[in-house]
């Protein structure tokens, strides 16, 4: 494992229903490190999340350049991958002006703000009302 050193300027910030994820990019060889475990061991070899994990490097080409370690707390694994993604992509950005006008009209940059909606009093859940009964 690599003892990894992290500068507060080197970070992309992805926020996805309740997951936050703090991303920091490495110069390596293509490894995804999340929570200090393999990132698929972590993502549970699921080829989806780790698809959309690595989408903006492969995107522009980068998959071998660096390695992605991420720090993820909240929700569960499919908003955790898609706020490492976001932070990634928001990364990449930060680093290298040139590759927002590629990862932008991808959809990469957008922050998908649906959350869970609140319960309301009286009802069961946010809108599923008590059984209406009639007699």
């Amino acid at each position: 494992m690599v003892e990894l050193v992290f500068q507060k300027d080197n970070i992309g910030l992805g926020k996805r229903k309740q997951a936050v994820a703090r991303v920091f990019l490495v110069p390596g060889e293509g490894n995804l490190i999340i929570n200090k475990v393999s990132g698929d061991k972590y993502l549970q070899y699921n080829d989806s999340y780790l698809n959309l994990v690595w989408s903006p490097l492969e995107k522009l080409s980068l998959e071998k350049n660096f390695d992605i370690i991420a720090l993820v707390k909240g929700g569960g694994l499919t908003g955790q991958a898609e706020a490492i993604q976001l932070g990634l992509a928001r990364l990449l950005c930060k680093i290298d002006k040139e590759n927002r006008p590629i990862l932008k009209p991808l959809g990469f940059l957008t922050r998908d703000s649906r959350i869970k909606e609140r319960k309301k009093y009286g009802l069961r859940k946010a809108r599923k009302a008590p059984q209406y009964s009639k007699r």
